[in-house]
């Protein structure tokens, strides 16, 4: 069977510039075979009299993507595709999913986990969050839009034109406080190398925690947002029991509080790297590579969640240290 088609979401609060990048990524010459599905639940009611009653429109463009508008549930228009992929009657090798402006992207996310079908199809390769620069601070008194940021692996900060530095820098430094993983770019009107895009491999189980993990300690000013993420680090080997109990317990009673998580760890009597990471409930751990000779042995973890239990967090995971300390 061929390789599964990577995909990219693409989030962002109304106005962000979701659709300017999409019509870039639909008309530039890049030799890519892309196949975009725009969600336009929001204003089926306009777009059926000029689109007609079906509730999937694909139209293959003159440089080889394919668009597809959606008046239907997600899975029914990747089956759709999937199906006319089959049969030849069109052609890609990577999807890019737009969310709709006050989306929630993990129900978009566990689509791609739940379905076993559509799991063994596609691979969901990362979720891609458009920033507005100019109205970043009204957009994020809005919870949604700090889980938008909060979900991302790459988060692409736009209109930077109509702000000046400070206000740049400002912003820049609560994204990070939001999430603290997810590297930050400038995007131009649209205009971006399709390497921020594609290719992230935010949900491969790798020992890359994320290429813009921030380390650094952020500003202990009390923070205006739900949405926040907390580093933990430790050289101590960890009893794998021991951490099993604090995850499960850790999820049973915050799941739903969990955006995003990734830990790459020291196990004791181990000699290669655990990795896991979840979304929500859902979440999935490997061995990863062999420790190198005298490389420092160092535990960490990152958390993004709504109302960040940090405490409980912080003490669990003191106790699975403490273990083998």
């Amino acid at each position: 069977m061929s390789s599964p088609i990577p995909v990219t979401v693409l989030s962002g609060f109304l106005g962000a510039g979701k659709t300017t990048l999409l019509r870039h990524l639909l008309k530039a010459e890049h030799g890519l075979k892309i196949a975009v599905i725009e969600n336009e639940f929001s204003d089926a009611g306009i777009d059926t009299q000029l689109l007609g009653d079906e509730p999937v429109q694909v139209m293959t463009l003159a440089n080889g993507c394919v668009c597809c508008t959606i008046h239907t549930d997600l899975t029914k228009a990747l089956y759709l595709l999937l199906e006319r992929l089959d049969s030849g009657e069109i052609a890609f090798d990577r999807l890019v999913i737009e969310c709709t402006g006050l989306a929630d992207p993990a129900p978009v996310a566990q689509t791609f986990f739940i379905d076993e079908e559509l799991r063994e199809r596609y691979l969901l390769d990362g979720i891609i969050t458009l920033v507005d620069a100019a109205h970043a601070d009204v957009h994020l008194t809005q919870t949604i839009a700090q889980a938008q940021i909060g979900f991302a692996d790459r988060l692409l900060v736009s209109k930077t034109d109509l702000v000046d530095e400070p206000t740049f820098t400002a912003l820049s430094e609560r994204l990070t406080r939001i999430n603290r993983r997810a590297p930050i770019r400038v995007v131009e009107h649209g205009n971006i190398d399709l390497a921020e895009l594609l290719d992230v491999r935010g949900f491969n189980l790798n020992a890359d925690l994320g290429g813009g993990l921030s380390l650094r300690p952020v500003s202990k000013a009390p923070s205006i947002d739900r949405i926040s993420s907390l580093v933990l680090r430790t050289d101590q080997t960890l009893d794998i029991d021991q951490l099993s109990e604090f995850m499960n317990e850790l999820l049973e009673e915050h799941g739903k509080q969990l955006l995003r998580y990734k830990g790459v760890l020291n196990i004791a009597g181990e000699g290669r790297r655990l990795v896991f990471q979840g979304v929500l409930k859902l979440y999935g751990f490997d061995w990863d590579t062999e420790w190198a000779e005298g490389e420092a042995r160092e535990s960490v973890i990152v958390f993004i969640a709504d109302d960040l239990p940090e405490e409980k967090i912080r003490a669990g995971f003191a106790r699975v240290a403490a273990q083998q300390a």
